[in-house]
């Protein structure tokens, strides 16, 4: 099964826009080797808009000779020889977002073209289309264009949300969908997609994820989206989102030059083991009395006897710290059951004993704690 988990990979939109090239593909492709983000598991290395010739060529869609001279096929290779998997993007509509020919009406050939490259991801875009046409049909068109190209490839749709293709788009074939608008590197945005979205990751599971956007981490305010940037642990808390969310994790920042806390962030093996639990649950969300809007908790069932809790301040313009205040009554976990919960923080693997009825935590603004959890004898 194609995405039995979420997708993890790079993607270049974020910070390189129409700015890319193959060497700049083949050097993030050595990156992800050499910086332990394949050994993380992160496999898919994407490349976005902006890659084509602006008109096709007897019907085809042609590679733009001046920023990829060795053609796709040849990228396609190397990428895979150094255990990754090549990413492509199209679009929907009649032109892609920045303006070049699309896949309207060109489905199967184009699925063609890609299986005949070595493409094993497809982010399909929705910008241009056109308003006498049918969505839904247009994502079960491509769809079936890549079922019937004789290779496997993951079908990324990215309709931005329209429609409430949280509704269809599994049925339709899809293995992951954009469920919100573009992301931007400020805290703002990140937050906004993640409250948008707590309602809207029950059909997670094995074989199609609600797709959050890419990642901002360590972007600093640099690159496409780059705008006032982030803190250390406002990247931290983003991560963190997505990972209990059960989202892709698609980096958007350049890896060639991540710093230290951007690698320690996205490769934290802790949050990068909760997003790629194999039972792949969707979390839910804890309201307690009397705690502020601005606390969030989250809780995800893990395989086995375990579970994470997610606590995130998402107060940015205030100093002020809340206390989060968790029963294990809504956890599931009766104080007359006998049970207790042994807590492990999931980012720094510290050991943070049991509880028995509950606990008690305060967090300073911005701040995140995500701690694992086995359902132990009391």
């Amino acid at each position: 099964m194609l995405a039995e988990r979420p997708p993890m990979g790079w993607n270049s939109w974020n910070t390189f826009g129409k700015e890319i090239n193959e060497l700049l593909i083949r050097e993030t492709a050595d990156a992800m080797v050499s910086e332990g983000y394949r050994d993380a598991g992160y496999e898919y290395v994407i490349i976005d808009d902006c890659w084509s010739l602006k008109e096709r060529v007897d019907g085809k869609l042609v590679p733009d000779p001046a920023l990829f001279p060795g053609g796709m096929e040849a990228l396609s290779e190397y990428i895979h020889s150094r255990g990754l998997k090549f990413g492509m993007y199209s679009c929907a509509g009649f032109k892609t977002c920045a303006g070049y020919p699309s896949s309207y009406g060109h489905e199967f050939e184009d699925a063609k073209q890609f299986a005949a490259w070595g493409v094993d991801y497809l982010k399909y875009d929705y910008c241009n289309f056109p308003n006498s046409a049918n969505t839904k049909n247009a994502y079960l068109t491509m769809a079936a264009a890549l079922r019937c190209s004789g290779r496997d490839i993951l079908f990324a749709a990215c309709n931005w949300g329209e429609k409430e293709p949280s509704r269809w788009m599994r049925s339709h074939g899809a293995h992951t969908y954009r469920s919100t608008g573009d992301i931007f590197d400020v805290p703002k945005s990140y937050i906004d997609i993640f409250e948008s979205q707590l309602g809207n990751v029950e059909g997670n599971a094995p074989g199609c994820f609600n797709d959050m956007d890419m990642l901002v981490c360590g972007m600093r305010g640099r690159g496409n989206v780059g705008l006032g940037g982030c803190t250390d642990d406002q990247y931290l808390q983003h991560f963190a989102m997505w990972a209990l969310m059960g989202s892709p994790l698609i980096i958007g920042t350049d890896i060639r030059n991540a710093d230290g806390p951007t690698k320690s962030i996205l490769q934290n093996p802790g949050l990068i083991a909760i997003n790629q639990d194999e039972e792949c649950r969707p979390p839910f969300t804890l309201r307690q009395q009397f705690q502020s809007k601005e606390a969030c908790t989250l809780v995800k069932l893990l395989k086995g006897n375990r579970l994470a809790l997610g606590l995130f301040n998402l107060r940015q313009d205030s100093e002020d710290d809340i206390t989060f205040v968790v029963s294990l009554d809504d956890l599931g976990i009766h104080s007359e059951s006998g049970k207790a919960l042994h807590l492990t923080d999931a980012v720094t693997g510290e050991d943070m004993g049991e509880v028995k009825d509950g606990l008690h935590l305060r967090l300073a603004s911005q701040k995140t704690k995500v701690l694992l959890g086995e359902i132990v004898d009391g």
